[in-house]
């Protein structure tokens, strides 16, 4: 009794309930100490409940909006309204037999949907563009931008539109259509879930084999990896560093900033969505995959189906194809490409250099259908390296402006890259950094790993005991926490 009187006196109960609180200093996300000791705890409450599916539902669901919560503070409310709004339209548009009706309610829904995304994410960048047009002086609002707006709004949009084109039938229990929309490991990051893909999974009871274990455990150690240890080192340690001041260094350091970047920001991305599939996997629930090593891609168009798959697949069922596709001849099929990546582009930020960006992509997709309809390259291996290597160096290029901010700091980049290159600088360079670029390096050769290496090794732990995988499971958390940067980093696509 005196050990445990003794034991309970050192623990600081104030500062572990305000780990339960929300601090915009300190977001719960994958990477943080907090969350993988809370998930851990989570996992076994979950396993608990495996003979209750109604009440594992609705705890996976208060989880999520305590996730979303400790992500964004009472911006979860702006969840739940999102929530019972399309709902109940989605409701109303099944149960109308008046397409004048359906169009009305289907209108309204993109209204609020698309409303809500505005006011918080494009006021200000409106606001500022009439004033630079006019001259005339307009108030700065501050709105703070709700983390995953931009994702569970597109998730919420895609099911009303699905219910409206009668592809799938609503949902008829508010509870199942809140578990889709807060399920919290793609909630604030992707992949973007399809209602379609999901929904039919809610009422069956969730399986998991021995092989889904495997897969989960080499998808979460793969996340981890890739984010809390390469992405953001090399993010802390030169890739901000060269963005924050580029004419303080030369060229090539500046050049192996914008490959440092390329793969900074893939290792965040595809970390998050690997470590979002791998939970939903550990929860019986499977979702889709966002990334198919992009930079292994030949031309522009493969690009687009191998990177961030689920908002690339979102804006060609949602926008391209409405807009009329291919249907309404080869002008227009260009001109579709050109405006439906322009749009992708303003959708990653308020800022012209994101507008930019999804232009560039959105002409040179646009040239690559014309090359290839018009010259019908070849299929053999020095038509694929070309296409590679020019492939690779247009996505970094492009790079450019997407991490820049500004379109300053984009033409000092470039500036320093086209003028100052300095090659024989390179080995005092890499010497300088070593293990900045051992970490580079060492994400691309992993990157460059077949699939078929990836799917061998998901195997291997498949067959391994649950008490094996679920050691494995802890031994990863505990060694991202130990080698992890001090400094946590949110990832980058929780500002968009």
């Amino acid at each position: 009794m005196d050990f445990l009187r003794s034991v309970l006196a050192d623990i600081d109960f104030d500062r572990l309930l305000g780990q339960f609180a929300y601090s915009p200093r300190s977001p719960m996300i994958f990477n943080t100490g907090f969350f993988l000791l809370l998930f851990l705890g989570f996992l076994g409450i979950y396993q608990l409940l495996r003979g209750y599916h109604r009440a594992r539902l609705l705890y996976v669901t208060a989880f999520s909006l305590f996730f979303y919560y400790k992500s964004s503070g009472l911006y979860f409310l702006l969840l739940v309204f999102s929530t019972i709004v399309e709902y109940n339209f989605a409701l109303w548009i099944a149960d109308s037999s008046s397409q004048t009706k359906r169009k009305l309610l289907l209108t309204l829904s993109l209204l609020v949907n698309l409303g809500m995304l505005f006011y918080f994410k494009y006021t200000n960048f409106f606001l500022s563009g009439y004033q630079a047009l006019t001259g005339q002086p307009v108030p700065v609002l501050h709105v703070l931008l709700p983390v995953g707006i931009s994702f569970y709004t597109f998730q919420t949009l895609s099911y009303t539109l699905d219910v409206y084109r009668r592809q799938i039938k609503p949902l008829r229990n508010i509870w199942d259509f809140a578990f889709f929309v807060s399920f919290f490991p793609q909630l604030v990051a992707g992949p973007i879930v399809r209602a379609s893909d999901f929904i039919p999974q809610i009422p069956k009871k969730p399986f998991l084999s021995r092989e889904d274990m495997g897969r989960a455990v080499v998808l979460i150690a793969a996340g981890l990896f890739k984010k809390a240890i390469i992405s953001d080192y090399i993010s802390l340690n030169y890739v901000d560093r060269i963005f924050d001041m580029p004419t303080r260094y030369s060229g090539i350091e500046n050049l192996l900033g914008v490959y440092g970047y390329a793969m900074q920001i893939y290792c965040d991305f595809s970390g998050y969505s690997d470590i979002a599939i791998g939970i939903a996997l550990l929860l019986g629930y499977r979702l889709p995959p966002n990334f198919l090593s992009p930079y292994q891609s030949t031309s522009i168009t493969e690009f687009w189906r191998r990177w961030h798959i689920s908002l690339s697949s979102w804006l060609r069922d949602y926008l391209y194809i409405p807009l009329g596709g291919n249907r309404k001849g080869v002008f227009r099929q260009y001109f579709n490409l050109f405006l439906t990546m322009l749009l992708g582009g303003l959708w990653h930020g308020a800022s012209l250099t994101f507008v930019l960006w999804g232009a560039l992509h959105g002409a040179v997709l646009a040239v690559d259908k014309l090359f290839r309809k018009v010259f019908k390259p070849g299929d053999n291996w020095f038509v694929k390296l070309l296409g590679w290597a020019i492939t690779f160096h247009f996505v970094c290029f492009c790079w450019i402006f997407f991490r820049a901010g500004s379109f300053d700091i984009a033409s000092q980049v470039i500036h320093q890259i086209t003028s100052n290159l300095r090659p024989d600088l390179l080995p005092q360079v890499v010497a300088s950094f070593r293990p900045v670029f051992a970490l580079v390096a060492l994400g691309y050769l992993l990157h460059a790993i077949p699939d078929g290496f990836t799917f061998q090794l998901e195997g291997i732990m498949g067959r391994r005991s649950v008490v094996t995988q679920a050691v494995a499971v802890t031994v990863v958390i505990w060694l991202v926490i130990q080698v992890k940067s001090a400094e946590i980093q949110p990832f980058i696509y929780f500002q968009f």
